[in-house]
């Protein structure tokens, strides 16, 4: 089984567009076909984002997608790299991928480092 950590936002893409790549992501996730990694920041950051005014999700669903993590993810604690990155919020996501050896799936792959381990959601589908 894969093992993957999700950008934020991936989920947002998956709660905008349930039939998007995102969206699939997501239900392999509950297919026990990929594993997500967290980590109580990034869970953090999960709420933060889904829960603002703008995107209106419904907030029985911002508690499906964040129960999906808890109920069938590793949690991690990542060391705090010194990479440089472009977006300093996005470096739990890098940091915890690198402690468990799991993919990044991020739809802004310009904010974080080239890396064979880094990739766009469209790009994990394709290889899995």
């Amino acid at each position: 089984m894969r093992c993957a950590v999700l950008d934020t936002n991936v989920i947002v893409s998956a709660l905008i567009s349930p039939k998007g790549n995102a969206a699939v992501i997501l239900g392999m996730i509950t297919d026990n076909l990929l594993k997500p990694i967290y980590c109580q920041q990034i869970l953090r950051e999960y709420v933060d984002v889904l829960t603002r005014p703008r995107f209106g999700f419904p907030e029985t669903r911002v508690k499906e997608s964040l129960t999906l993590f808890e109920m069938f993810g590793v949690p991690v604690d990542p060391r705090k790299s010194d990479f440089l990155m472009i977006d300093e919020s996005d470096r739990i996501f890098y940091d915890a991928a690198v402690a468990s050896a799991a993919v990044l799936i991020t739809g802004n792959l310009k904010h974080y480092p080239r890396e064979p381990f880094v990739v766009s959601p469209a790009d994990f589908l394709f290889c899995v």
